[in-house]
């Protein structure tokens, strides 16, 4: 999934919000648990509404961060449904960047697999509704 071919972002905008330096390093770049934790954020937005209800990140796959992101950026998160099962959503997620100071023109900072289990008010596995 790493490249810098992609002209634009794949799936939904579910997320925007801006890179805050109380979220950096001492390098001034976000740290890529806080981008994960946006990315997590968005997919279970996407995740809850198809499965109408709770769900739980069930697992992470294989997220690439790509480049920095640096305080100010503009930080946009992109959810594409891979697959539905019986109880499980599969979601490919995005996030694209930009800065009107830096690089108007949005990038892909990082980009990841998630997983996602329908789950019922007593924290079981449920079905996914069709």
């Amino acid at each position: 999934m790493i490249d810098d071919v992609d002209p634009s972002p794949s799936g939904d905008l579910f997320l925007r919000t801006t890179a805050l330096p109380r979220d950096t390093n001492a390098f001034g770049d976000i740290y890529g648990g806080w981008l994960m934790e946006k990315m997590d954020l968005a997919g279970t937005t996407l995740a809850e509404e198809i499965a109408e209800g709770r769900v739980v990140a069930a697992a992470v796959q294989g997220i690439n961060f790509i480049r920095p992101v640096k305080t100010g950026s503009n930080v946009s998160v992109y959810c594409d449904v891979e697959s539905i099962g019986k109880a499980s959503i599969e979601i490919n997620i995005e996030v694209w960047v930009s800065s009107p100071s830096q690089s108007p023109i949005p990038l892909k900072a990082a980009d990841g697999r998630f997983y996602y289990v329908a789950i019922d008010s007593m924290g079981k596995t449920r079905r996914v509704p069709r």
